[in-house]
């Protein structure tokens, strides 16, 4: 038996007034997903447990089947183990955003959590200068992918609070910055960075082609390394991860999953759906799992965009779910889940925390399950509720349906 994990982060949504009411899964083409409901079982599950940070982070260690009320001890450390960063019990790794700020009627506020989404060429330059200019025996910055980077500080660090910076676009930034034990020196060195970063040469030809600038470093998401059981420990299982997000990758590792490199895969709206998909089936002629994730969904709901959210689904559903199914036909039985992390709706930019729609499917166990397709309504009115999300993969590879 072969088990899969597809994963379009924030697909789920609210009901938008420019759609009649209906949600972006309710009006994209999405034929796959569809047929999948309708052949096994849909229902809603809540991957964010009560209190919890409202994160991909939380949502996916869920999905990955650990209960992030025991295992979560922050998204830092589960990026440096993407990025081969080896923590050690007195370290605290901070997620690093490049970001941009404006200056707005007198406030700083969060132009863009992303820096307009700067290159991973240019990021990186960024980023080993910063280390060169303030890296010391407490400090070292590290490279990541587009945005997304870390920060490491030994022997401080995780008693303080911190803000996502894709949670407060467009707002002031000032009720937002750290607070807590030892917030002012790391206050001070995100104020230390943005003289660096202004003079850049790459924020000097960022400027002149009209681009935005990646004026500033936002660390949050804090934290000690955690200690995990693999999954071939709990269930037997040995797979891989495919993600271009370091933080999935992370956990992937954590897990005990080999981490899958796919040409094209950016963790934008760009990104290379057919090739996750392509490389999932390869792996899967050694592989027990799969965990497939595609970030594009989210990013475009963190852009309030309305039409890229609804492409991005159309695109996971045809190239990542079409491409899967068809290439499983001739493979012997499985099982595959399909659901997002969390809802990301398009009017607030940002996560939220209702629950999620789900399908689970057996090749080998086919019914109707009465749906009349893929999305939250559907799942609803299904009347199946996973109350704790870290049992989904229970579920998944139990069989239950």
């Amino acid at each position: 038996m072969k088990y899969l994990i597809l994963i379009g982060d924030g697909m789920a949504d609210r009901p938008i007034a420019k759609l009649g009411g209906k949600t972006p899964l309710m009006v994209a083409r999405t034929p796959n997903m569809d047929a999948l409901a309708q052949q096994g079982e849909i229902g809603l599950a809540h991957t964010i447990p009560p209190g919890m940070p409202k994160g991909s982070e939380i949502a996916n260690l869920s999905i990955f089947g650990y209960d992030p009320r025991r295992y979560y001890t922050g998204r830092g450390p589960l990026e440096a183990a993407s990025i081969g960063v080896k923590l050690s019990p007195d370290d605290c790794a901070f997620r690093l955003n490049l970001v941009n700020l404006e200056a707005v009627g007198g406030s700083v506020i969060m132009g863009d959590y992303s820096a307009g989404h700067i290159t991973t060429e240019e990021a990186r330059e960024l980023i080993k200068g910063l280390d060169k200019a303030f890296g010391n025996v407490a400090f070292h910055f590290y490279p990541g992918v587009s945005y997304r980077h870390l920060l490491v500080w030994k022997g401080k660090g995780d008693k303080i609070k911190t803000t996502p910076p894709h949670d407060i676009t467009e707002q002031a930034i000032g009720a937002y910055l750290p607070t807590g034990d030892g917030a002012q020196e790391l206050i001070q060195l995100m104020t230390d960075t943005q003289t660096f970063l202004h003079a850049h040469p790459i924020n000097q030809r960022r400027r002149q082609a009209g681009n935005r600038e990646a004026n500033a470093t936002w660390p949050w998401g804090q934290g000690r390394a955690p200690q995990m059981p693999t999954l071939t420990e709990r269930f037997g299982l040995k797979g891989s991860v495919i993600s271009a997000v370091d933080l999935i990758k992370g956990i992937g590792i954590y897990a005990g999953l080999k981490v899958i490199t796919v040409p094209g895969a950016t963790g934008y709206l760009d990104t290379n759906y057919q090739g996750k998909a392509e490389y999932a089936l390869r792996a899967l002629e050694r592989d027990d799992f799969i965990y497939l994730h595609v970030e594009a969904p989210d990013e475009a709901s963190h852009n309030g965009d309305l039409e890229a959210k609804i492409a991005a689904i159309e695109s996971f559903d045809e190239l990542v779910v079409g491409t899967i199914v068809q290439g499983m036909a001739q493979r012997g039985a499985y099982r595959i889940m399909i659901l997002p992390d969390h809802p990301t709706p398009i009017e607030i930019k940002t996560h939220a925390e209702d629950p999620v729609p789900f399908v689970l499917y057996d090749s080998a166990d086919k019914r109707a399950s009465g749906a009349g397709g893929f999305d939250e309504a559907a799942a609803a009115k299904s009347g199946v509720v996973v109350a704790e999300g870290h049992r989904l993969i229970e579920r998944l590879i139990g069989g239950q349906v």
